[in-house]
């Protein structure tokens, strides 16, 4: 363990990490992460949902530069994005809930997949190397109710309830930007990893 922490912390030493979804649980623990392997963050997400969150609680010692803003504000993303010229990107602003997408259909829809294309819209501006990590979920696969068998990333996509649904949409979104845009055919001219 001790060996995998030295080797990201080399790797991410001074590199430029822009997080979406940092105010939120997994997105409050990777920027800890990052902050303790030395890397300098920018978060970009929506002020945090619970007052006595992860976020809250660690903000105070994490030295980083936090925006608060919309996933869909699509300017001010890119603003974000093309100032800050991160070397790695991690997307995971989201609207994460289940319950709540069957309350806001269209909004879980706007949110998680308009929010992807506009992560991934900034990066084709941006004029140097960098990586990007989409996160989605495995309820992107179509659920066939076999409680025995695991999903993999050959299953057919699908989702019955509108959050798995646009999970599923964002994946093909990210497919069709990194087939347009960032094709590996093309690495050395793009330079981006999706």
């Amino acid at each position: 363990m001790e060996n995998l922490v030295m080797q990201l912390a080399s790797y991410y030493h001074n590199k430029k990490v822009f997080v979406t979804g940092h105010t939120g649980f997994k997105g409050a623990w990777l920027t800890a992460l990052l902050y303790n392997l030395n890397a300098e963050i920018k978060g970009y997400a929506l002020e945090p949902e619970y007052i006595d969150g992860l976020y809250e609680t660690l903000l105070p010692s994490i030295n980083m530069y936090s925006v608060i803003a919309d996933i869909r504000d699509k300017e001010r993303l890119q603003n974000e994005i093309e100032s800050f010229q991160p070397d790695y990107i991690f997307h995971l602003a989201a609207q994460p809930l289940v319950r709540r997408s069957y309350e806001i259909p269209a909004e879980t829809f706007d949110v998680n997949v308009t929010g992807t294309a506009n992560v991934l819209e900034a990066v084709i501006n941006l004029k140097k190397k960098c990586t990007v990590v989409i996160i989605t979920t495995d309820k992107v696969y179509e659920n066939k109710e076999h409680h025995s068998i695991l999903y993999n990333e050959d299953d057919a996509l699908g989702g019955y309830d509108p959050y798995s649904a646009s999970k599923a949409c964002t994946e093909l979104v990210v497919s069709s930007f990194r087939n347009s845009f960032f094709n590996l055919k093309h690495f050395t001219a793009h330079q981006k990893a999706i």
